[in-house]
């Protein structure tokens, strides 16, 4: 009986650290994305991306209707690299991550900057596939809005 439970307690163990490892990979490829837009690296933000990755925004027009709109990731990585005044500096935090073998899904709501002022907050939605052993941005789509924002 001894041994089945040091059994159980080691594969359990051996589950948590390898969910963890996985975890931080996860978090790992989120935050390159995020230090390539603040320094407008083009090559570090095309490689946090998968091949066929593909980007949408939910937007709410002025008269109330919703619209899902569509952005190629090449299109991204050419406009962060264009160069501006500013810094894009969006500021996330993780509120979830979801991993199931090579699938993972992370929810980061975040408040986007322009140089030190304010612009709109909203909510990440990531999805990540690993590849070769590394975790990469499959797909994301994001909310944005200026209001019932808690800005630091």
């Amino acid at each position: 009986m001894k041994y089945l439970f040091s059994l159980l307690i080691l594969c359990a163990s051996y589950q948590a650290q390898a969910q963890s490892a996985d975890e931080k990979g996860v978090k790992t490829v989120i935050d390159q994305l995020f230090t390539a837009m603040r320094t407008g690296d083009t090559a570090l933000l095309a490689a946090s991306f998968a091949p066929a990755a593909m980007m949408q925004t939910i937007v709410q027009k002025n008269d109330g209707s919703v619209v899902v709109r569509t952005d190629a990731v090449s299109g991204f990585v050419t406009s962060v690299g264009k160069p501006h005044p500013d810094v894009y500096d969006e500021r996330i935090s993780y509120e979830a991550i979801h991993i199931d073998g090579n699938l993972a899904a992370a929810w980061t709501p975040y408040l986007f900057y322009i140089g030190s002022k304010f612009s709109h907050c909203g909510v990440n939605s990531f999805q990540l596939v690993k590849i070769s052993g590394e975790w990469k941005i499959q797909y994301i789509i994001d909310t944005r809005r200026k209001d019932n924002c808690i800005v630091k």
